[in-house]
């Protein structure tokens, strides 16, 4: 872990966000419709060798459902923490009449992507970033107020570009502890037909630990899904954590 970590922390800078490994955040997941139905973990570990290049490997593993409308997600991405690039992904849907696989092996030299299931293409940018490791990546970001941005950097150049909005500052009260946050609208091609758009909503911590304090999505046959902070462990922000 510290060779990675090390690294990551030695490249950080005032304006970048004090994540590391070790970090652990948990949240809670409710609907409009149907109150709390379920519960996710972010966790950041390392480091992992990944054809020669020290990694840290992001997870997000989400469980949500009513009765039998259960599903599990699993996503994992490394990557490397001093130039922000993904090398590989990976993503694991479960649902009740439905299931979905998939891993991916990320070149940024070379611009190019295989995937687990015989597909591959190139990418626009030698910094490529799958959508779990973009969430670090918009957390290192200092973006001015009622603007948008956009970033050519998915790893697949089909799903270019990523754009983001700021949408507004707000304080919000949560388990984890009271916080003053940005929001932002991040929009991504989607991945099942190239033409419709992903919408997620993150609302980022505005204090040294950058922690995304709450997160809402579509989620599917659930409707609109919000994910809210709980608890937060970090290294690096052991006081901030504790609120």
């Amino acid at each position: 872990m510290a060779v990675a970590c090390a690294s990551f922390a030695h490249a950080q800078t005032a304006d970048t966000t004090l994540f590391t490994c070790g970090e652990r955040l948990t949240y809670d997941i409710r609907t409009d419709k149907f109150g709390n139905v379920g519960s996710a973990v972010m966790a950041l570990t390392g480091p992992f060798d990944v054809r020669g290049v020290e990694t840290v490997m992001a997870s997000l593993t989400a469980s949500a459902g009513i009765a039998f409308l259960k599903g599990h997600d699993a996503t994992r991405s490394w990557f490397d923490p001093v130039r922000m690039t993904s090398l590989r992904y990976q993503k694991i849907e479960k649902r009740p009449f439905a299931s979905y696989v998939d891993s991916i092996e990320i070149y940024p030299g070379l611009r190019h992507w295989d995937g687990l299931r015989g597909d591959s293409g190139s990418t626009a940018s030698d910094r490529p970033l799958d959508e779990l490791a973009f969430l670090y990546f918009l957390r290192t970001l200092t973006l001015a107020p009622d603007s948008t941005y956009t970033f050519d950097r998915h790893y697949d150049k089909r799903r270019d570009p990523t754009t983001v909005r700021v949408v507004k500052h707000e304080s919000l009260s949560t388990p984890a502890g009271t916080f003053n946050t940005v929001e932002y609208e991040m929009k991504v091609i989607n991945a099942r037909d190239f033409k419709s758009l992903s919408v997620l909503y993150v609302w980022v911590s505005e204090d040294r630990c950058r922690f995304p304090v709450r997160i809402e999505s579509v989620m599917p046959l659930l409707g609109n899904g919000i994910m809210t902070l709980q608890t937060a462990s970090s290294p690096n922000c052991p006081s901030l954590a504790k609120k």
